[in-house]
Parts: structure tokens; C-alpha cells; sequence
């Protein structure tokens, strides 16, 4: 662009450089986030509160995702707790928190990083505080997890199926 004093005189109009107004540089971001279904149980309370034994913290997550519209997709991000102790269950907490994320111009490699890789990474520390409320709110101790990479678990699950559909025939492990 030129520059003439303060007034910019290239105005970029050029339609095969996506000139006058035409949307498309890549963009994504989270448009809302919200918990769309949340569970805790004390099953053995009061009698829990007496056990002696310190509980083993199971906790178990999955990321999943669907298109809502062209442009919009829900990224749901689901947290299962479970402490259970010699007598039984102190608690389980259930939180399926989700996002909804606009993308528009993201070629599909890069739409799929963003929807399993990088916008649970970006919904995870809302969740988390959820969860260690919600384990609090149970007369336990605060369930702190600890941070996740998202982005190696992705690469190390694309890796995983590519091995498996080399397998199985398909594609060899080296050229995906």
C-alpha cells in the first residue's frame, strides 16, 4: 500500500486478491461456551465422610464434535470423575462442557486440528474449574487436573490411525 501522508491511496480492489470486501483470510474462534450436562453423585454420603482410606481418582475424558452450520460447530469436551475408596463410591462427578466455534476459509486438515487439538485446549481450564467446584460442592477435597496437551494427544491419535490403517491395508504408516 502507499503511503501519501496520512491518506492510503491502494485500495486492493483486484478480485483474484480478494479485494472489495470479499471475506477470505482464514479465521476461527470460540463464538460461546456453556455446560450442556452436568452430574454428581455422593452415592454412600453421610457414611463416605467416616471412611478412613484415602480414595482412588479415576478420571476419564473424551472430545467430540459436530457441525451445526456451515460456519459453526459444537466442540464438547466430557469429563468423567470417579473416587472410589475400600467401601465404595465418595463420588462422581459427570461435565460434559462444551464450546460452539465459528470457522470460516480453514482448509479441512487445519479445521480438524482446531475442533480436536485446539479449542478443547481452549475450553479445558473452564472445565476444569468445574469439575474442582463440583468435587468441593461434594464435601470432598478440590479435584485439580493437571493441564493437558491437547496438540500431542491429536498428533499422537493421527499417528495411532495411520498405523492402523496400515494394517488393515490401507495407506502405509510412512506416507499419511
Amino acid at each position: 500500500m502507499a503511503d501519501e501522508g496520512d491518506v492510503l491511496t491502494d485500495l486492493d480492489l483486484d478480485p483474484a486478491t480478494g479485494g472489495n470486501g470479499a471475506d477470505t483470510l482464514p479465521a476461527a474462534g470460540i463464538i460461546a461456551q456453556y455446560v450442556k450436562d452436568m452430574s454428581v453423585e455422593v452415592p454412600n454420603a453421610p457414611e463416605c465422610f467416616q471412611w478412613k482410606d484415602a480414595p482412588q481418582v479415576d478420571v476419564q475424558f473424551n472430545i467430540a464434535a459436530r457441525q451445526i452450520s456451515d460456519e459453526v460447530h459444537e466442540v464438547e469436551l466430557k469429563i468423567n470423575a470417579t473416587a472410589k475408596a475400600e467401601k465404595g463410591n465418595v463420588f462422581l462427578v459427570e461435565v460434559a462442557y462444551c464450546g460452539l466455534l465459528g470457522m470460516r476459509n480453514l482448509p479441512e486438515d487445519q479445521a480438524h486440528a482446531f475442533l480436536y487439538s485446539e479449542a478443547p485446549r481452549l475450553l479445558f481450564p473452564f472445565a476444569r474449574r468445574i469439575l474442582a467446584d463440583a468435587s468441593r460442592d461434594a464435601g470432598q477435597q478440590p479435584l485439580m487436573i493437571d493441564p493437558i496437551d491437547f496438540n500431542g494427544l491429536y498428533t499422537q491419535r493421527l499417528q495411532q490411525k495411520r498405523q492402523e490403517e496400515a494394517a488393515a491395508g490401507g495407506v502405509p504408516a510412512g506416507e499419511a
